[in-house]
């Protein structure tokens, strides 16, 4: 047992660590300027007004609630997660599930924001139609996707964070661990004083 759960974790963090990260030209970047650009919009989109739109069906709409809250509670970041169960079923009986975040986002989004898609296969057609909707309105859009190296999602976002496993457990955990230590550089870096800042 003890040798499972070191290859689980070893897997886990070699995952996080060899993040395949793509810009809109499809072109693959470096960890530092992948968080760069993703830091720098968060920051930009709040000091303009806007904020940060989180979207996920599942365990990455769990993810989407809670780094939400995070991002307004303990990184400053104007933040909001598309995952009430009220307005999901009213949206899905009315207008259809594969509309139910294209419809809150054509409600609540503009062109100061910034639409982190969350989703393990990449394929969620209720994904795809809100990237849709976020692009006609000049959203900046973040994805996080995992399985097939080529799945849909990840050809859409300005910036794409992939995790190139098919298994969910690693590719939620993966997302979960990557979209908090962008949160944490904020916080534990970027919001100290510039002195303590430069001691870590």
């Amino acid at each position: 047992m003890e040798n499972w759960i070191q290859n689980y974790f070893r897997i886990l963090c070699d995952l996080q660590l060899n993040v395949g990260i793509t810009n809109a030209s499809q072109e693959v970047i470096g960890r530092e300027e992948g968080y760069q650009s993703y830091i720098q919009w968060v920051q930009t989109a709040h000091e303009q007004g806007g904020k940060v739109m989180f979207i996920g069906n599942g365990g990455s709409a769990g993810i989407a609630s809670h780094v939400a809250i995070d991002y307004s509670k303990n990184g400053h970041i104007r933040s909001m997660a598309f995952s009430d169960s009220s307005a999901i079923t009213c949206l899905s009986n009315d207008c259809g599930y594969e509309n139910v975040f294209a419809k809150q986002i054509e409600f609540h989004g503009n062109a100061k924001d910034v639409l982190v898609a969350i989703s393990s296969s990449g394929r969620s057609k209720n994904i795809l139609e809100a990237v849709a909707v976020a692009k006609k309105l000049s959203c900046k859009i973040v994805t996080f996707s995992g399985f097939d190296q080529n799945n849909s999602l990840r050809q859409l976002g300005d910036l794409n964070f992939y995790i190139a496993s098919h298994s969910y457990g690693f590719v939620e955990v993966a997302h979960l661990g990557l979209i908090h230590s962008l949160l944490d550089y904020i916080t534990e870096v970027l919001h100290q004083p510039k002195e303590a800042a430069g001691a870590i």
